[in-house]
């Protein structure tokens, strides 16, 4: 009796009273309340919220497209609501892959590693044919039939799940730094080299980051990232002192360009600082932005946030910061009762991934960075972002689905250390 009522008190499946007599602890209220939910792990109550953080922020993202790209799609003579109904298709797409990935077993999404890989690989190539496009510089798009993607987005989760199968399976192994970086850093390099020839630095840095992310929770050595993040900062300063766009943006983000840039390079950046300043505390109203009538480029892609800030004041962007948060302790916390190594490294760089280019995206438009034209996840316009980033989630939900653990290392010939200790036991 006494394990039943243990069971039901983890799993929240008892009221504060019920609690109270149990526990012989007053029921908390108001804070209190804000530390049961962190101190509860429950996956019955954090899967439901990861997937209604994530449908509000991509609502945010439609109803902000909406608002941001109607001025340019009027001046250009086009629907204004053609943008926004391109968002909503390719946002109900990503939706159905990541319900569909949220019901995948582990040991098919671990399959998939190879396939996703390669073929990203492929994509990535065509970029440089006919089939190849080049948007505002980049050459990082594919146009077939009228529909364009973007590669780069997708070869993101694809490294993801492909380097944790290829950790997970060398875990023994990778004390040697020669196994830590083999394969996974030249496949890593190879993507990044590609990315970078498109001159796309912003998406080649975020792949970078992954990179890093998923070596660190798949157990590789810190002497191993002492050399590759030297390696990368040298590559990195090397991208950026070819270009003389990208050093304009550098040198207007430390304030050391002249007047000219500002209406140059860095007119993007200081009319997003115009829009996020004059939106106060709860800003001048939806829709109702300023800096979109044509003084902001590109307002529904990369500068979004300026645009929200300026139309939801500081009291909207508080709200999306408070989102990608709570996404954040939510998914932490359910990949803490993960004991699967190949589903904690693909989870914890998923999540890495996302909130590591929210941070950056964030701080680019407030002026904490440069200039680097990298997309909000959720937020900003982009069908390849989008669909790429609800398949991470979706991702994420099947990786950490309760039960799921056990059949991945049932399908790799592995079994939990508690498993093998009971096994020698009896």
């Amino acid at each position: 009796m006494g394990e039943a009522l243990l069971c039901r008190l983890r799993n929240g499946q008892m009221n504060t009273g019920q609690k109270q007599r149990v526990t012989g602890r007053p029921a908390r209220r108001g804070l209190g309340k804000l530390a049961v939910w962190l101190e509860d792990d429950s996956p019955g109550r954090l899967r439901p919220l990861i997937l209604a953080v994530v449908l509000t922020l991509s609502a945010i993202g439609l109803v902000e497209v909406a608002s941001a790209s109607s001025v340019e799609s009027v001046a250009a003579g086009n629907n204004p609501y053609d943008l926004p109904l391109k968002q909503a298709m390719w946002t109900v797409a990503g939706v159905v892959i990541m319900l569909v990935l949220a019901r995948t077993p582990v040991r098919r999404i671990r399959w998939l590693g190879w396939p996703l890989l390669i073929g990203s690989l492929v994509a990535l190539v065509l970029v440089f044919t006919p089939l190849g496009m080049s948007v505002n510089g980049n050459r990082n798009w594919l146009s077939v039939g009228g529909f364009t993607a973007q590669p780069s987005e997708f070869a993101k989760l694809s490294l993801i799940v492909w380097g944790a199968g290829i950790l997970d399976r060398k875990q023994a192994l990778l004390a040697n730094w020669k196994h830590a970086i083999v394969p996974l850093g030249p496949a890593g390099g190879l993507i990044m080299l590609i990315v970078g020839l498109g001159h796309d630095l912003g998406t080649t840095m975020i792949i970078m980051m992954i990179l890093a992310a998923t070596m660190f929770y798949g157990g590789v050595r810190m002497k191993v990232f002492t050399v590759a993040g030297l390696i990368c900062v040298v590559a990195a300063l090397l991208l950026a002192a070819t270009s003389g766009n990208r050093m304009g943006r550098i040198s207007s983000w430390l304030g050391m360009g002249s007047e000219e840039d500002a209406q140059g390079v860095g007119y993007q950046a200081q009319h997003g600082a115009y829009a996020l300043a004059s939106g106060g505390w709860f800003g001048v109203g939806l829709g109702q932005s300023r800096q979109k009538w044509n003084w902001i480029p590109e307002a529904h892609n990369d500068f979004i946030f300026s645009i929200l800030g300026e139309e939801l004041g500081l009291a909207g962007t508080l709200l999306v910061l408070g989102l990608f948060a709570i996404l954040a302790i939510a998914v932490f916390k359910t990949i803490a009762r993960t004991t699967d190594t190949f589903s904690r490294i693909v989870a914890c760089s998923v999540i890495t991934w996302i909130l590591g280019q929210a941070v950056i995206n964030i701080a680019m438009v407030s002026g904490l960075l440069p200039v680097i034209g990298v997309p909000l996840p959720f937020i900003s316009y982009g069908g390849s972002a989008m669909v790429s980033s609800l398949a991470g989630i979706g991702v994420i939900l099947a990786v950490t689905r309760p039960g799921r653990a056990a059949s991945s290392r049932a399908a790799s010939g592995r079994a939990p250390a508690q498993v093998r200790e009971h096994a020698h036991q009896r």
